[in-house]
This record gives C-alpha cells, structure tokens and sequence, in this order.
C-alpha cells in the first residue's frame, strides 16, 4: 500500500511541477539540433530558461523561423502551399508542442505556412512560461 502511495507522491509532483512536459521538450530540442556536446547544451537551455523566467524576457525557442520553414518545406514537397491536417499534428507531436490529451480539429482548410510558424511559435512560448 505504501508503494502505491509513494507512486502517486511521485506522479503527483511530476505532474504539479510539468517535469515530463519540459524533459519531452528538451529531449526534442536535442534531438532536432544534435549538439556535439548534449549535456552542455542542455544546461545552456535550461539556464536561458532561467534567466527568461527572472528577468521577463523572450523564452528561449529551439527553432528560429528558418527551422520552421524548413521543417514546413519538407512537409509541402509539392509546393501546394499547404500541409495536410494529418502533417500538422504529426509535427507539433514531434516537436512536443501538442500534449497527449489535447484533441485537435481539422476544419477541412489546408495549413499554410504562416499559420503553421503561428501555431508553432504560440505552443512554445506557452511551454516554456510554464516552466
């Protein structure tokens, strides 16, 4: 019984304080740029983290506008100008922007570029003020 206990202490805090939130989110950070030095790296976001949460400015955000593009560019492969709904979600889950209870709507509207840099660069300031 005291197992069970400690368990839900345990999942209770991660939950209270967004631990598995920030580490998906690092962890894609990781992922997306491949530093030669990870641990460095990591250390270095969580201290601008830091700092943007003492002093108000600008959260550090993994992906500049070039990324974005990019990442949208490879989705339109054939420069319709729009992804699919199904590519959208697919990339704000691999970029840890889309949250496992979140239940996105597709309107029948293909996602442009701009809304697509919108939504991306919205879902990261949310994430990381919370932390």
């Amino acid at each position: 019984m005291e197992n069970n206990s400690r368990e839900l202490q345990a999942r209770k805090y991660l939950e209270e304080h967004r631990i598995m939130e920030l580490l998906h989110y690092l962890t894609s950070s990781l992922l997306f740029f491949q530093p030669t030095k990870p641990r460095e790296y990591l250390i270095s976001l969580l201290e601008r983290l830091r700092i943007a949460k003492e002093t108000g400015v600008s959260f550090p955000v993994f992906m500049d506008h070039s990324n974005i593009v990019a990442m949208f560019e490879m989705m339109d492969s054939a420069h319709r100008g729009t992804i699919s709904f199904l590519q959208y979600k697919g990339a704000l889950e691999t970029l840890g922007l889309l949250t496992e209870d979140e239940d996105l709507k597709d309107d029948g509207d293909g996602i442009t570029l701009q809304k697509f840099k919108d939504e991306v660069d919205k879902r990261a300031q949310k994430i990381w003020s919370a932390f």
